[in-house]
C-alpha cells in the first residue's frame, strides 16, 4: 500500500472512530509506528487530522475529551515533575482553590504532611488525594458530578465560588494559547473554571507542553488572566518567550 493510501484509510477510521492511535495502526498497516507518525504528520499539516498524545482525532473535533484514566497515564513524567514546581505556588496558612485535572491531582498527592493549607476542590479525585491530610481544612464544592472528569458542575459549583476568594487558584486546561486562550472540550466545566479563576487573587496554569497551540470547544479565559505558567520543558525558549510577552511568567519545569 502507498503512503496516500494509507493516509486516506487512516483519515476514515478516525473519522469512523472519533480517533485512531499509533500502536493500533501500526499493527493495522503492518508498517512501523514512526511510519504512522508521519502518516499523522501529514495529515495534520493538511488540515485533516488533529495530533494528540499517541495518535490523532478528525480535524474540528473540538469537543473531544479523554477519560480520566487516559488523562492520568498521558505525559505522566512531565505531570510529575509540574506537580513538584508547583508546591512553591502554595501559600503557608493560605486559602488554595484547585481545578479539576489529572495534574493538579498529582500535585495534591505531592502536598508535604506539615503542610498547612485551606483547599477548595471541585474535583472528587483531588479531594479523596487530600481528606486524611491532617494538617489540611478541606472544603469540597457540589453540583453534578461529570461521569468523565469526576468535577462538580453547574449552579452549585458555580454559587460556591461565586462566595469565596482565594490566594491562589491552581487550574487545568485541555488546550492554550495566545490566540484562543485557555479551553476546555465541556461548556459547564469551562464555567467552574472560570468562577474559579475570579475567585482568586493569584492564578497558576498547570499544564504539559502537548496542550500548547491546542484548541478546544469551551474557552474560560485568556493567558492574560493567568500569572504564572507552569509546563514542562517540552515547551520551546521561543514559545515560552513570546508567553512571557504577554505577561504571564513561565516555569519549565
Amino acid at each position: 500500500m502507498y503512503a496516500p493510501e494509507r493516509q486516506q484509510e487512516i483519515l476514515r477510521l478516525a473519522r469512523d472512530g472519533g480517533r485512531v492511535d499509533v500502536v493500533s495502526l501500526a499493527e493495522e498497516f503492518q508498517v512501523t509506528a514512526e511510519t504512522i507518525r508521519r502518516d499523522l504528520k501529514a495529515l495534520d499539516r493538511a488540515g485533516l487530522l488533529r495530533r494528540v498524545h499517541g495518535g490523532a482525532i478528525p480535524a474540528g473535533r473540538l469537543d473531544f475529551e479523554p477519560d480520566l484514566a487516559e488523562r492520568e497515564t498521558t505525559a505522566a513524567d512531565e505531570k510529575d515533575r509540574i506537580a513538584q514546581a508547583a508546591l512553591a505556588e502554595l501559600p503557608a496558612d493560605g486559602t488554595v482553590i484547585l481545578d479539576a485535572g489529572s495534574t493538579v491531582a498529582r500535585l495534591a498527592a505531592a502536598v508535604p504532611p506539615e503542610a498547612s493549607l485551606t483547599v477548595v476542590t471541585h474535583s472528587l479525585p483531588t479531594a479523596a488525594r487530600l481528606a486524611d491530610h491532617p494538617g489540611i481544612q478541606l472544603h469540597l464544592v457540589g453540583g453534578r458530578v461529570r461521569h468523565r472528569t469526576r468535577a462538580a458542575v453547574d449552579a452549585w459549583a458555580l454559587r460556591a465560588y461565586g462566595e469565596i476568594r482565594a490566594d491562589v487558584a491552581l487550574v487545568a486546561a485541555n488546550g492554550f494559547s495566545a490566540e484562543h486562550g485557555l479551553t476546555t472540550p465541556d461548556l459547564a466545566e469551562a464555567a467552574v473554571k472560570r468562577a474559579a479563576v475570579a475567585a482568586a487573587r493569584r492564578v497558576v496554569l498547570l499544564a504539559d507542553s502537548t496542550k500548547y497551540g491546542q484548541e478546544h470547544f469551551a474557552r474560560f479565559g485568556g493567558l492574560p488572566d493567568v500569572d504564572l505558567l507552569i509546563t514542562d520543558s517540552g515547551l520551546s525558549p521561543d514559545d515560552a518567550a513570546a508567553i512571557e510577552r504577554g505577561g504571564t511568567e513561565v516555569v519549565r519545569a
